[in-house]
């Protein structure tokens, strides 16, 4: 199990393997980004794209998905996360890369209000198969504390 206390500012994580799949950026955009760029190639080549690219919300979702794959598996009591800062999407994110997500320990703090659990702050940085960053942002994350001896 890692618990608050198990955080330590500056630690780095490297995890997460997620191939991106044509069809799913097109059906996840259809759903939920439906701009002509994310659906279509043809309209994709007259942008600045070039061609067929995923939704930065599709970016996001496959983001959080390695994430959460990656705290289950280690023990990370997670309680879940109040919000994140400074959400960049860098680079385009196109059908056939290949993600995964790198993370620093910015900060740790046990909560004031619920000295059972605390808040982890990190850097996380999302890079494709040429090690390109493609997405980063700042999640504040709600952890639970070690519970007293």
């Amino acid at each position: 199990m890692i618990w608050l206390e198990d955080m330590v500012v500056g630690d780095v994580a490297r995890f997460g393997t997620c191939h991106v799949d044509r069809d799913e950026v097109i059906a996840f955009a259809a759903r939920y980004d439906p701009q002509p760029f994310h659906l279509s190639d043809e309209a994709a080549a007259a942008t600045h794209f070039g061609r067929l690219s995923a939704s930065g919300w599709h970016t996001a979702s496959m983001t959080m998905a390695m994430i959460v794959a990656y705290y289950r598996d280690i023990g990370f009591q997670s309680l879940g996360s109040p919000g994140i800062d400074e959400l960049r999407w860098l680079k385009p994110v196109y059908p056939g890369d290949t993600l995964r997500c790198e993370t620093r320990v910015l900060e740790t703090r046990r909560s004031a209000s619920r000295p059972d659990m605390g808040f982890v702050v990190s850097d996380l940085t999302v890079y494709n198969q040429d090690d390109v960053a493609v997405m980063r942002f700042r999640p504040t994350v709600m952890i639970r504390a070690r519970p007293a001896a």
